[in-house]
């Protein structure tokens, strides 16, 4: 099931919990990435919430929103960068992505396999992507009152076999959000210091919400074989004269 995009907006820009969601998610993608500068950023989901440091720095932000869900204008106050696009079909040429972020885009497709071969071609060689996904094991996989809380959650050993299975290179992973997913005045007061607290925890029991970076390797071309690349036997005996016939009668 996926959420509308005016329900997300409303928890990530309107309630106390989603902004402490969305600023531990941005502050961890940060850690990754603490710069763009010059590049081309692109989200995709309902990533947009996490765009905001590169705008000034990079070469292109855009936020792709799928269809099903919805679009709406951002950032607010400046010129539009977000696109309703296919799920599978992005407005974006092969190879052109430098840096790629999914948050809500993956557990819910309906064809994520399509969504990863999509995101595989619009990423340049080299370039990252970066995941973010209900743990699980987590609590906000369990409770309907997040975005988090739809979709299929993950464990860090399923999400990285499937970018394996799709030419992504796993880089590094962490845990955020381990918080209880409630809006309670105490909960919410005390979120920063849970977050310090969880690093210190083991992964696959704690963070709320998993962050798997990737890079997309590309296959080195394959050398011909030795048929191919010899046309014809090594001329051993060339340059030698002919046999001529002997002159004995």
């Amino acid at each position: 099931m996926r959420l509308d995009v005016q329900d997300l907006q409303t928890f990530y820009y309107r309630s106390a919990l989603g902004r402490a969601a969305q600023r531990a998610v941005r502050n961890q993608m940060q850690a990754f990435w603490p710069e763009a500068k010059g590049q081309t950023v692109v989200g995709y989901g309902f990533a947009t919430p996490l765009l905001r440091p590169y705008l000034e720095t990079a070469r292109r932000v855009i936020g792709l929103m799928p269809a099903p869900q919805g679009v709406m204008a951002w950032p607010k106050g400046q010129p539009n960068v977000s696109v309703l696009c296919e799920e599978a079909l992005w407005p974006i040429d092969n190879g052109a992505i430098d840096k790629l972020v999914m948050m809500h885009g993956i557990e819910v497709s309906e064809t994520p396999d399509a969504l990863l071969a999509e995101a595989y071609r619009t990423l340049g060689p080299g370039g990252a992507v970066l995941f973010a996904v209900p743990n699980r094991a987590g609590l906000w996989s369990r409770s309907d009152a997040t975005p988090f809380g739809f979709g299929r959650p993950y464990t860090v050993g399923q999400l990285e076999l499937q970018l394996r299975t799709h030419g992504f290179v796993i880089e590094r992973h962490a845990g955020v959000l381990f918080q209880p997913p409630s809006p309670k005045r105490f909960w919410l007061k005390t979120g920063r210091a849970w977050e310090g607290l969880g690093r210190s925890i083991p992964l696959g029991v704690a963070g709320g919400v998993l962050m798997v970076e990737a890079v997309k390797q590309v296959p080195a071309p394959r050398r011909p074989g030795l048929g191919q690349r010899v046309k014809k036997p090594l001329g051993v005996l060339e340059g030698l004269g002919v046999p001529e016939p002997s002159r004995r009668t």
